[in-house]
């Protein structure tokens, strides 16, 4: 147990799971596209909807989108923000069944027209969770460097991948396996220690029957892609 476990994060509030937490899902969706949102349609589950306008959730939401911080103070701002930054969204309710209640379905369109589409809960005290990932079920915290193959349902892959990060002295966190049916679309997912690189996502993206390659950096890459940009203070 560590120190946030028991205050929580420092914030701009009121909660740390409908609005940390939401700020939290919106940087995220906003590196796995790994582009400037430009397009963005959010729907809210359970308590984010019953309770989500009142807490800020769809502000902090769009804030995250954005690349603001948990503790950036322009977050009640931000909708004016997106405005002003050329970024559209809308928001809606949604019946997710049995996920979590402080869960969100977003559709992103990036700048270049790249897609992507998440499904991610805020699991109390600003901790998140992604348990959708382009409509295949995965299941990871967003707290490491993250790898996500797209790939054909075929033996190797998995061999390849592996093979290579560790020939690139990457050491695995942890690693899960999906795909939708047997001999269909699969994704692995590998959290790790250290970071990826952009050349190796490029080279992977290259691979016969690798459909897609998402990554989730835990730092800045080259594209200029802000995920702790602060907005002054709106004027009174």
């Amino acid at each position: 147990m560590n120190l946030t476990d028991i205050i929580g994060p420092v914030m701009v509030g009121p909660s740390s799971s409908h609005t940390a937490g939401a700020v939290k899902i919106g940087q995220v969706g906003r590196k796995l596209l790994g582009e400037r949102v430009a397009h963005a349609e959010i729907f809210f589950h359970g308590s984010f909807l019953a309770t989500g306008k009142g807490h800020g959730t769809d502000r902090a939401l769009v804030a995250g989108l954005l690349g603001m911080r948990v503790d950036d103070v322009a977050i009640p701002d931000s909708f004016r923000i997106a405005g002003e930054e050329g970024m559209t969204f809308s928001i809606s309710g949604i019946d997710l069944g049995d996920a979590h209640p402080n869960s969100v379905k977003m559709r992103l369109t990036g700048e270049s027209g790249k897609s992507l589409e998440a499904v991610a809960a805020s699991v109390g005290g600003g901790q998140i969770e992604i348990h959708e990932l382009d409509r295949l079920k995965v299941n990871f915290s967003g707290e490491y460097p993250t790898l996500i193959v797209h790939n054909i349902d075929k033996p190797g892959y998995v061999t390849e991948v592996t093979a290579i990060l560790a020939k690139k002295s990457i050491n695995i966190a942890t690693m899960q396996l999906y795909r939708a049916s047997r001999g269909g679309n699969a994704v692995m997912v590998i959290e790790c220690d250290q970071e990826v690189s952009q050349e190796f996502i490029e080279w992977l993206e290259q691979r016969e029957g690798i459909i897609k390659v998402t990554y989730l950096s835990m730092e800045e890459r080259e594209s200029g892609l802000a995920s702790d940009m602060r907005y002054p203070q709106a004027a009174e």
